[in-house]
């Protein structure tokens, strides 16, 4: 509100009563005598005076008025402004418990992640035990089925060589009768069985005669390795390897060396050796087990 709103007094009866006084003291004046007489003067200077004071007296009660309605106007627009602070001090509590209440939930988000992230580490570690003991579970599984397959393995080439340790006899044998015929069909029938088992990686071989002896694919029949270089007589039992690797050497009798005439001493034309049968050797190995390496 401004100045211009503020009610004013009326100021014609005061104005009305200073004409009043004034217009008596003049009278007095007038008809008193010359020169005045105390009451005379003292009617006079109180009609002046009291005829200012009503002169005075409006506007004093309008600037009271006026400073009366500024401060009620500055009273009211401080209240406003107080009441205004306290709404500024409920809108920051009310912020402040938001903020707080935001706080407890991130607070709470906060804890609830940490949670989360913990069991995450707990599922993780767990599933990657749980993975690792069914790999080594797999692995144990692997394993022995793998050895399974290596022990099925060696009992089928155990039986497999000894069918063709049989058949060599035989067909030794045959050699040895001198039947045409009976060694054709025992030859056809281990170059067979040979073939067969050269098909899934068993490979049959012999050493000629007069080869040179080579320990790492021949084995004396004596089981005596000689000192020097010697050469093989006869094969006694064939070797054998497995997808390259060797199972069990050929078993052979070494040569004899001639011995040549001494020129002081009478020696025998013909050297007489020793040779083990052919057919009882091979009857030998097939009862013994081949030897896998």
């Amino acid at each position: 509100m401004s100045e211009a709103s503020a009610p004013k007094a009326a100021k014609w009866p005061f104005l009305l009563a200073d004409l009043v006084l004034l217009g008596l003291a003049g009278l007095i004046f007038q008809r008193g005598h010359n020169p005045l007489e105390p009451f005379e003067l003292a009617g006079v200077v109180a009609c002046g005076v009291i005829g200012a004071w009503c002169f005075i007296q409006p506007f004093l009660r309008e600037y009271e008025a006026v400073v009366r309605f500024a401060e009620s106007n500055s009273l009211t627009d401080t209240v406003q402004q107080i009441h205004n602070v306290e709404k500024v001090g409920q809108e920051i509590t009310s912020a402040l418990n938001y903020l707080q209440t935001a706080q407890l939930e991130s607070q709470k988000a906060v804890t609830a992640a940490k949670e989360i992230g913990d069991r995450m580490t707990t599922e993780a570690t767990n599933f990657a035990q749980f993975m690792k003991t069914v790999n080594d579970t797999e692995k144990s599984h692997l394993r022995l089925e793998v050895e399974k397959l290596r022990r099925s393995e060696g009992d089928w080439l155990q039986v497999v060589v000894r069918m063709l340790d049989h058949t060599f006899a035989l067909q030794h044998a045959a050699m040895r009768s001198g039947q045409r015929s009976l060694i054709e069909q025992l030859s056809q029938f281990q170059f067979a069985l040979r073939d067969a088992g050269r098909r899934v990686g068993l490979v049959a071989y012999g050493a000629e005669a007069g080869e040179a002896f080579d320990a790492q694919k021949h084995h004396p029949a004596d089981g005596k390795l000689p000192e020097g270089a010697a050469t093989v007589g006869e094969t006694t039992a064939p070797g054998y390897t497995f997808q390259g690797k060797l199972v069990r050497p050929a078993l052979v009798i070494l040569a004899t060396p001639k011995v040549e005439a001494a020129p002081m001493a009478e020696l025998p034309t013909e050297a007489v050796t020793e040779t083990v049968a052919p057919a009882e050797v091979a009857a030998v190995e097939t009862e013994r087990e081949p030897r896998l390496l």
